[in-house]
């Protein structure tokens, strides 16, 4: 079975360079075919394998190949897929330290490794999520406790009007009304700024609410932006607040030089969310938190039962249940360790350095397209922007780049997506898969370069 499995599985990633970058024709109705009850008896796997490769997976957004450029690109690393089937088949139980202690200081150690990369020293700790969404989730409800203690009703917290959802659902989750989520406006550059945030401080503090958090964005779904942390930093520390950095998308270029000169104060924030299936190309679902202080994410997490062994707050040891939501939990640590123990970090380095090249570039070839406005250069590896014609504004110019899109989809050589920024209809490129390079963004000037001159 594993031997049928794989070769099923290697034929898709050696033909990943001429599938389509998106083949949504026809999906919806085989949705509907291949739904059945569920089976009383089993049957052979050869069947099953055909339903999922030639029928289901490529009625999709092709996010493994290199033509995905939309939204936050996945890579999906083999390696990791090596590490789950071992992990699944070993089935350890990882949850707490007693019953594998060696398997939990492997994935001790990535979390050490991370914490490392991001600048944290000793006392910093972590665990992996299944993505970003509950790392922001677990960094509210560990905010919420070290700052307003039970009764919260009142806190107030501040996120950029760029934030990603999920962290205002997080607060949603941790019990806090919509109210208490204090939207900031942005810069010019799409920047939560700091003046607007000190005034909806002392706003909130005559009001008699409790400020307690603010969640500054390492690169921002939209049009991937980083706040300035060293202000916000001042501000946090003079008004005793939470700094919590979301770092899904762009946290990992911290291993690059130039990424470190962007990101310069995110080691000081008090927790950091990454996300390994963004910026370290594995599959989804691999996310982390990190906290500069370990004991913070211990009492916001532990809860002791009678039925649980012993667990002790050791430097050395770790007990993930103590410090995360979760008990009964999947071995994500291997697919995270594995590759690195693989590849090495420089691999990861070099990757990520050659995804910031390959915007910069698309960011000079798109101001030599007649029409073309940047509306969003490349902080990090994401850049947003738009056609614009004479005479045209308002809903009338966002029709013509809604047009502009489906045209440069329609080739499937790339895939792009769209967004709303400053009130703007604009279209965006990410590049993060480690699939992606040179070749394939020449592909994307040349369609996007092409669908300009069809619209004329």
């Amino acid at each position: 079975m594993a031997a049928e499995t794989i070769e099923r599985v290697v034929r898709f990633i050696e033909t990943l360079p001429v599938q389509p970058a998106s083949d949504m024709d026809g999906a919806e109705a085989v949705a509907r075919e291949i739904s059945s009850p569920m089976p009383e008896k089993g049957g052979p796997l050869g069947p099953v394998l055909e339903l999922l490769f030639d029928r289901a997976a490529p009625k999709a957004f092709n996010t493994t190949g290199p033509g995905y450029l939309a939204y936050i690109p996945g890579g999906g690393l083999f390696d990791a897929a090596l590490a789950d089937l071992i992990a699944d088949a070993l089935n350890r139980f990882t949850g707490i330290w007693a019953p594998a202690p060696a398997l939990v200081r492997l994935e001790a150690d990535v979390l050490r490794w991370l914490c490392g990369i991001v600048g944290y020293g000793e006392g910093s700790v972590g665990f992996v999520t299944t993505g970003g969404s509950l790392a922001n989730l677990s960094a509210i409800i560990t905010a919420r406790h070290e700052k307003l203690g039970p009764a919260f009703s009142d806190g107030a917290m501040y996120v950029s009007s760029e934030a990603h959802h999920s962290v205002r659902k997080a607060a949603r989750l941790a019990g806090f009304p919509d109210t208490s989520v204090r939207l900031v406006p942005v810069d010019e550059r799409f920047r939560m700024r700091p003046d607007a945030l000190r005034e909806l401080i002392a706003e909130d503090r005559a009001a008699r609410r409790r400020p307690f958090l603010v969640v500054a964005s390492a690169g921002t779904t939209n049009t991937g932006a980083v706040d300035p942390f060293a202000e916000l930093l001042d501000i946090c520390g003079r008004e005793d607040l939470w700094l919590h950095v979301d770092g899904a998308y762009g946290g990992f270029f911290v291993l690059t030089e130039r990424g470190r000169r962007a990101l310069t104060g995110m080691e000081r924030a008090d927790t950091i969310t990454l996300d390994p299936h963004k910026g370290m190309f594995l599959p989804y679902g691999t996310g982390c938190l990190l906290a500069k202080d370990r004991g913070t994410l211990r009492r916001a997490h532990s809860m002791p039962a009678e039925y649980l062994p012993a667990m002790p707050d050791e430097a050395d040891r770790v007990d993930f249940s103590e410090i995360s939501p979760e008990l009964s939990r999947d071995y994500r640590g291997l697919r995270v360790w594995l590759p690195l123990q693989l590849r090495g970090t420089r691999v990861f380095r070099e990757a990520l350095d050659e995804k910031l090249d390959l915007a910069s570039w698309a960011e000079s070839e798109l101001g030599r397209i007649p029409g073309i406005e940047i509306v969003a250069p490349p902080q990090l590896s994401l850049l947003a922007f738009r056609l614009r014609r004479d005479g045209l504004d308002g809903k009338a110019l966002d029709a013509l780049n809604r047009e502009l899109l489906d045209r440069i989809n329609a080739r499937r050589r790339v895939y792009l997506s769209a967004t709303t920024a400053a009130g703007m209809y604009v279209l965006r490129i990410c590049v993060l898969s480690f699939r992606t390079h040179r070749d394939r963004m020449e592909m994307a000037i040349e369609d996007i370069r092409d669908a300009v001159a069809s619209l004329r």
